[in-house]
């Protein structure tokens, strides 16, 4: 696992999505080496998922977050922060999440191991 620095603990408010930038490790990801994700806290566990929906193609950050899930503002599409998985009409694709952990303040993502989820 490659774990890399894109935000710090003091940057996140609980319930509130944070767009960060992942930096490229050089290991050949799968994307074109431009990544960004959405980190959210809520109810003390934090996740980082892609922050691009897969419907409306536009910033997953710029919507709300409910419980383990986060909206879509453009069409309100929702996603499952722990899967990726799309809840609701219009999206029908997942949006890919990563591991994600704290290092001191440091928050770590792992762009190059992306969560895999079966569908039930």
């Amino acid at each position: 696992m490659t774990f890399v620095p894109v935000a710090t603990a003091d940057e996140l408010t609980d319930d509130v999505p944070l767009a960060c930038e992942v930096p490229e490790t050089g290991s050949g990801r799968e994307d074109d080496g431009e990544l960004e994700v959405a980190l959210v806290r809520h109810g003390g566990d934090l996740y980082a998922i892609e922050n691009l929906c897969s419907h409306g193609h536009v910033p997953l950050s710029e919507g709300e977050v409910a419980g383990r899930t986060i909206e879509c503002y453009l069409h309100g599409s929702t996603f499952d922060l722990r899967t990726g998985r799309a809840l609701n009409l219009p999206a029908t694709q997942p949006v890919r999440v990563f591991p994600v952990q704290i290092d001191g303040d440091d928050i770590l993502v792992d762009p190059d191991n992306p969560l895999n989820f079966e569908e039930n």
